[in-house]
Order: structure tokens, then C-alpha cells, then sequence
């Protein structure tokens, strides 16, 4: 049976406190992660994402460490990169429309079945020992046309699908089950590449998306707020929004700056295993140092639904990027790769605490008539821009040296926590006041 979801009122929330104290049970604190997680449909959907994220991260990890493997470039490795998450910077305000005017639950599925059909396509391509490297990018460009299409929906879907009181707590839980699937897939999928080769890991990967196909389809997905915008009105919709709402614009130039010149060093991980820390890529080692830093990624995104629920989350993503900014500077100059294990723990730690207070900054008084293009921009510039940082830290490294690439990134945050300011404005502060 389909689930219907619509936002509860607060007497409907306070009835459920008083019939928890009456059969004595312990009451859900809103906001946090575990009130998220009670609400059906968004278990339902978490779930199914959370199985279908874990073949994505397998086939990621891969993706980069064949990518070195062929060519021992790290510019190849950011063209690859370039090809999955570029797309991102061009479509995903297209998605955004999309998911604020079409059926959501019938978006999602076709853009999933797309993903696994051009997965299957790229096991294929992949199975030679020496694949043909412009049908590999071709084939992971088509990839990422499907998700920078897809993620503008599911991200709108996501905070919708629980009242607003329990928004961060549902945010933090998307970042745990994201980061949590870097840590499985990783693992799951460097065993298989050094076992099986990365042939297998593209095929589980494409089959991966029926998960979250047979999860939309037991849920009916709240219907878009519908809007007067039209044509390319309705495209730059969360532009004029953006522009209109200080933190909400400092929030998306922030995570655009991040992304582009603090994050090479993910795109360029293999070759800073291998340069630094004498990790191949193509090793289990590999697959668990990456683990190791989804691993942070998830403690630092559950960290908002827990430990920091009650923290304001604009001072905490300033506390965040200096602690972040100072991890990059030990990361940059590690050599050992006994220590680069817990290292890279604190890192994923820290940048996540870090984007997961950002993204909830960005949702927390957000209108749901604009949430799925506003959510397109903080998507251009999380993952659109990542793949170009990539491109320009693989050059800049080539030139310099790896080591040189993450410096830059920690100047960054540093000078980030210094010029943010994501204070809310007194309109956002009555609203969120007049929310509860």
C-alpha cells in the first residue's frame, strides 16, 4: 500500500508525545535524526537509495583507480571524472524544473533505469584488457547526463517527506546513508576490480538501480507546488530566489568554492596514494584508505542528527572549516600510510560535518515551490564543479606536485571560515519562528 505523506500539524505532534509518555515510551526530540527515520515513506525511500548508492560508490572508486590504472595520469583520471560529475554544472538546473513540475515518482524511475542500462553498457565496454578509452568516456558521460537530471528530484523529494520540524534531522540521515554507501561500495567494489576486474563492478552497480526503482514504486511522492513561471522562467527560478535570500546565496557561493578548489583531492586520491603514501590504486589498501574516508564522511554527517542537533549549524560550518582546513595540511603532508588511515577518517569527518551544516542552512526555511531548483544549484556546485576542480588540480599537481594541490585547498577553507557568514536574515528568522 502506498504511503501519503503531507506535513503534520503541531497538535499532531504533540499528540504523539503525549500517547509516547502515556505507554512509556522515551518521545522523539524533533530535529534529530532518529524522528526522521520514523516516518515511513522517507524509511522506505532511504533505504532503497542507500542499496542503489552502494553500487554507484563501487563503480566510482573503480572508475578512478581503472582510469590510473590504464594511463598513470591524473589528468585522465579527471577527464573520467569530468565525464560522470560534469554534467552536473550544465543540466542539473534543467532537473531542478523538472522535479518542481513533472511527476516525481515516474522522473525517478526513468532516470534510474537509464543509469543502470548505460552501466550495463559500460561493463560492457570495460570487459577488454585494454578498453577503448573515448567509448569509456563516452559511455560514463552518459552516466552522468542521467544523474545530474536525477539527483535535482530525489534531493527535492527527500526533506518533503517529513515534517519541517524533523528537516535536519532528515538531511543529516541523506548525507549518512551517501556517505555510509562510501564506505560499503569502496570496500565491495576494489575486491571485486582486483579480483574480477571492473567489468563486474559496472554490472552489479547497473542492477544496484532496481533497488531504489522497487522503493519509488511503493510510495506515492508528494505532487510539485505548482508555479505560474514558464519556459526559461521556470529554469532560473531558484537563480532569482538565491539572489533574493543572503544566506541561502552565501550558502550555494560557498559549497561552489569548496568543491572547486578544496576537493582535487578526492578526484585525485590514486595518485596521492600513490605519490605520497606508496598505496597502488589497483590494491585492497586503496579501496579501504577511500573507505576510510566515507567512513568520517558518515560520522561527521550523523554528527548533525546527534550530537549537534541542537548547535546552530551557521556557526558549527564555520568551527568545521577550520578544523577541515587543518586535516588537509596533515593529509597534504603525510608519508606514511600507517597513520593515513585515521587520518583520512578525520578528514571525511570534518569536510561532511562541514557540508552537511551547509545543506541544512540552505533547506531549513526553504520554500518547497523553489526547493527542487534551489537544490539544483547546491548540486552544481557540490558535484558539478568537482569534476573541473579535478581537471585543474591534476594540471596544477603535474606541475607543481600533489602535495602543493592540497595545501591550496586548506588555504581555502581557511579563508572560507573567515569570509562566510551565514547568519539568517530577520524574514528567514520570523519564518522558521512562525515553522515551530
Amino acid at each position: 500500500m502506498s504511503d501519503a505523506v503531507s506535513p503534520r500539524s503541531e497538535a499532531a505532534v504533540a499528540e504523539d508525545v503525549e500517547d509516547a509518555l502515556v505507554d512509556g515510551d522515551r518521545a522523539l526530540r524533533p530535529g534529530t535524526a532518529r524522528a526522521a527515520f520514523a516516518h515511513p515513506t522517507f524509511r522506505t525511500v532511504y533505504l532503497g537509495a542507500f542499496a542503489s548508492n552502494i553500487g554507484t560508490w563501487m563503480q566510482n572508486v573503480v572508475l578512478g583507480a581503472l582510469a590510473y590504472d590504464l594511463t598513470r595520469s591524473g589528468t585522465f583520471v579527471g577527464l573520467i571524472t569530468a565525464a560522470q560529475l560534469g554534467p552536473m554544472l550544465l543540466l542539473s538546473i534543467v532537473g531542478g524544473a523538472i522535479a518542481d513540475t513533472f511527476d516525481r515518482r515516474r522522473t525517478l524511475t526513468i532516470l534510474a533505469l537509464q543509469q543502470a542500462v548505460f552501466s550495463l553498457v559500460l561493463a560492457v565496454i570495460a570487459s577488454p584488457a585494454e578498453p577503448d578509452r573515448v567509448a569509456l568516456v563516452l559511455a560514463v558521460l552518459a552516466i552522468g547526463v542521467g544523474n545530474a537530471l536525477y539527483a535535482p528530484t530525489f534531493s527535492a523529494v527527500v526533506p518533503i517527506l517529513v515534517p519541517r520540524r524533523d528537516l535536519a534531522g532528515a538531511i543529516a540521515l541523506n548525507s549518512v546513508q551517501m556517505n555510509a554507501s562510501r564506505v560499503v561500495g569502496p570496500a565491495i567494489g576494489s575486491i571485486l576490480f582486483s579480483r574480477f576486474g571492473a567489468s563486474w563492478v559496472f554490472a552489479l552497480n547497473g542492477l544496484s538501480y532496481l533497488v531504489v526503482v522497487a522503493a519509488i514504486a511503493r510510495v506515492t511522492l508528494p505532487a510539485p507546488v505548482p508555479s505560474a513561471s514558464r519556459g526559461v522562467q521556470r529554469v532560473v527560478e531558484g537563480l532569482r530566489y538565491a539572489r533574493t535570500h543572503r544566506e541561502v546565496a552565501q550558502t550555494l557561493v560557498t559549497v561552489f568554492v569548496l568543491s572547486l578548489l578544496t576537493l582535487p583531492f578526492i578526484t585525485q586520491m590514486p595518485t596521492l596514494a600513490d605519490v605520497n603514501l606508496g598505496i597502488a590504486a589497483r590494491s585492497d589498501a586503496y579501496g579501504f584508505l577511500y573507505a576510510a574516508f566515507g567512513l568520517g564522511a558518515v560520522v561527521g554527517a550523523l554528527s548533525i542528527g546527534t550530537l549537534f542537533a541542537p548547535v546552530d549549524k551557521a556557526r558549527l560550518a564555520r568551527f568545521g572549516l577550520v578544523a577541515f582546513g587543518a586535516l588537509l595540511v596533515v593529509w597534504a603532508l603525510l608519508r606514511d600510510p600507517g597513520p593515513a588511515y585515521p587520518v583520512a577518517f578525520l578528514v571525511g569527518a570534518a569536510y561532511f560535518t562541514v557540508i552537511t551544516s551547509l545543506s541544512t542552512v540552505l533547506q531549513q526555511d526553504l520554500d518547497d515551490g523553489v526547493r527542487g531548483k534551489v537544490l539544483a544549484l547546491w548540486i552544481m556546485g557540490f558535484g558539478g564543479t568537482v569534476p573541473f576542480g579535478g581537471l585543474l588540480g591534476g594540471w596544477f599537481a603535474e606541475r607543481t606536485s600533489i602535495t602543493a594541490m592540497v595545501l591550496v585547498g586548506a588555504a581555502v577553507a581557511f579563508v572560507l571560515a573567515v569570509l562566510v557568514d551565514l547568519r539568517p536574515t530577520r524574514r528567514s528568522s520570523a519564518a522558521r519562528v512562525s515553522a515551530g
